[in-house]
């Protein structure tokens, strides 16, 4: 019982400075937006509007997973990070940047 309780106030104390469901689910906009940017930098008008389709179909299914997730287990500074990337490639820095901190430290 007692280590349930510490690691209930663990938790709770580490999700303090985390980022909140508004930038988390900016965050999971911006990632859908680059990925489908990605794929069809050179598509038309007619797949442009598949696109937005598809976009909103993925945002639906992924929203509340990824928000829970975002919101529990990700560091706020990782969000702001991301959400300010302006593609995929400074996303994946975002993580390096965050690993390498880590292993500075240990």
């Amino acid at each position: 019982m007692k280590r349930w309780v510490l690691g209930a106030m663990l938790a709770a104390a580490g999700c303090k400075g985390g980022p909140s469901n508004d930038q988390c689910a900016a965050l999971l906009d911006h990632l859908i937006d680059l990925e489908f940017k990605k794929a069809g930098a050179g598509a038309g008008d007619t797949a442009k509007a598949e696109i937005a389709k598809q976009k909103q179909a993925v945002s639906e299914a992924r929203s509340p997973e990824f928000l829970e997730a975002c919101t529990r287990r990700t560091a706020k500074a990782r969000v702001e990070c991301a959400l300010a990337a302006p593609d995929l490639e400074a996303v994946a820095k975002c993580d390096e940047s965050k690993s390498r901190k880590v292993e500075v430290r240990g």
